[in-house]
């Protein structure tokens, strides 16, 4: 069942690589061209810009200039001075020249007809007022735009603010920041342009637009949607191949994640079978004497080809595939195979040993210890039982458990203490001896960070429900220094000694035993 829900897991997982692949290059392809093709119309809308900035600014010139004109208004010499000024703008058509609010006089002669000024639309800060698609009354020509400023005025073509060169497909209005129209290129959407001044485009698959802004006029550029599926179709022919090379590279991890499994799951099972597991113990001392009280007793396996299989690889597996029951007898029995005798001969000696989630819940183990420590004559006080919070979210079996091996002379401590959820309510609702504190809050303590804040806390939970207190993971003399300031009784780490094979770890405890060479 295990075997084939890891192949089933496989191939899913395999699925979905190839697919978020293949979705991804699409996505990214899609970006892409996105992107580019916004470039580009930036790119075109920057001109417009520019060119609408420039038209603008050279009829601005020309009506500011028109204040240094000598000649009597409307006097020959006057008219060529008008004619002289729109010669060397290449932007205005035409000048005129008002009085009491009525044409006297253009570029073109005077002005024998009866025109009046036309009504400006609005006026722009530098005072110059703008009349938008005016039609000229004295040639009756096509609408013009119209920029007046005192007894002047000018006519410029529309066309002059949008004169530059796009691609058929591409439509450009360029406005001010109102909304109002200057002009525009390949016949443009305005309300549509009007609106994307003040709200940014969608990804709603419309038509792609930008909006680059000038110092007066601002130029609207869109693109048909079409246009950019093309510009898409072609970066999906790049990107793509490589898509389908990731996923191919995907299955192949998958398969070989799945194979090296599957192999260390098989392997597993014949090291449950065969016994094949060997225990290392990691001393426990006295922080302040220095006496080593006990140890922890920890799981190895070495594999058929003497590799080490570390334990956070193994452990997990054998936790979800039923085996690790079978692990913890054996660590038990071995533990009181390799000190049966020392355990008669030193009376305050300890090995403290794991429990499993799943014992903790059963109480499964206590039959097959209690049997164990029977058979070898070995009290129970000399072995502590370790139970993780994950192990304690069933609380009313855990409680079970607990009671029955207190009751058996077993000390309890809640190990890994900070990394669950339930902390506080366990050592609140639960019979426990003592408190392992985790090493990740050991690890910043002293150093000023935030877990460092956390282990006060914890000690003091600790204190007050009068529970023997053990610091794991300590490796700096200054950690060491800083958890006996906190009155922290017992610690184990590096900084005394590594976890060790039985032989050595007599050598060493004989060391660093009570009345013993320290």
């Amino acid at each position: 069942m295990n075997r084939r829900y890891i192949i089933f897991i496989s191939i899913l997982a395999a699925f979905a690589g190839t697919l978020i692949s293949l979705v991804t290059a699409f996505c990214l392809s899609w970006s892409s061209a996105i992107g580019e093709e916004r470039k580009r119309l930036t790119v075109f809308a920057g001109q417009a810009t520019v060119r609408a900035d420039l038209t603008l600014n050279a009829a601005r010139k020309v009506l500011q200039n028109a204040g240094q004109f000598t000649a009597p208004p409307c006097s020959e010499q006057h008219i060529q001075e008008m004619r002289l000024a729109v010669i060397n703008s290449k932007n205005v058509e035409e000048m005129g020249y008002f009085d009491a609010g009525l044409l006297k006089c253009t570029s073109w002669g005077v002005t024998t007809a009866r025109v009046a000024q036309v009504a400006s639309d609005f006026t722009m800060a530098d005072g110059i007022q703008v009349t938008l698609r005016m039609q000229p009354v004295v040639t009756m020509g096509k609408r013009m735009t119209a920029l007046h400023l005192g007894s002047y005025n000018v006519l410029i073509d529309p066309a002059r603010f949008a004169d530059i060169v796009l691609e058929p497909e591409m439509t450009l209005a360029v406005m001010t920041a109102d909304g109002r129209v200057f002009g525009t290129q390949h016949d443009p959407d305005l309300a549509m342009n009007r609106s994307l001044l003040h709200v940014p485009p969608g990804p709603d698959g419309g038509p792609l637009s930008v909006v680059v802004r000038g110092v007066d006029l601002h130029a609207v550029l869109t693109e048909p949607h079409a246009r950019v599926l093309e510009r898409v179709a072609q970066q999906q022919w790049l990107l793509m191949p490589f898509g389908a090379s990731a996923a191919l590279l995907l299955i192949g991890i998958v398969i070989w994640l799945a194979r090296r499994r599957l192999s260390l799951l098989g392997e597993l099972g014949v090291a449950v079978d065969r016994r094949g597991f060997s225990v290392h113990y990691q001393p426990l001392l006295n922080m302040r004497s220095g006496v080593c009280v006990g140890a922890e007793a920890l799981v190895r396996w070495c594999r058929a080809d003497g590799s080490m299989v570390r334990p956070d690889l193994f452990i997990p597996l054998a936790e979800r595939n039923g085996l690790i029951q079978a692990i913890t007898d054996q660590v038990m029995h071995t533990v009181i195979h390799d000190f049966k005798e020392h355990f008669k001969a030193e009376p305050d000696l300890h090995i403290a040993i794991n429990i499993c989630a799943q014992d903790i819940k059963t109480g499964r183990f206590l039959n097959v210890l209690e049997q164990a420590l029977r058979d070898a004559g070995v009290a129970a006080r000399h072995l502590w039982l370790e139970m993780t919070e994950r192990g304690l979210i069933d609380t009313d079996a855990a409680r079970i458990t607990i009671a029955r091996a207190r009751a058996a002379g077993h000390a309890v401590a809640i190990d890994d203490f900070g990394t669950g959820y339930s902390s506080l309510s366990c050592l609140q609702d639960l019979p426990l001896d003592a408190l392992k504190i985790d090493k990740s809050f050991i690890s910043s303590s002293g150093l000023d960070l935030l877990n460092s804040s956390v282990t006060p806390h914890i000690v003091a939970m600790a204190k007050t429900l009068q529970l023997k207190i053990v610091a794991e993971g300590i490796e700096t003399r200054e950690q060491a220094d800083y958890l006996q300031a906190l009155g922290v009784e017992f610690g184990q780490g590096w900084l005394y000694g590594k976890a060790m094979p039985f032989a050595e770890f007599m050598v060493f405890y004989q060391s660093r035993k009570a009345g013993g060479p320290g």
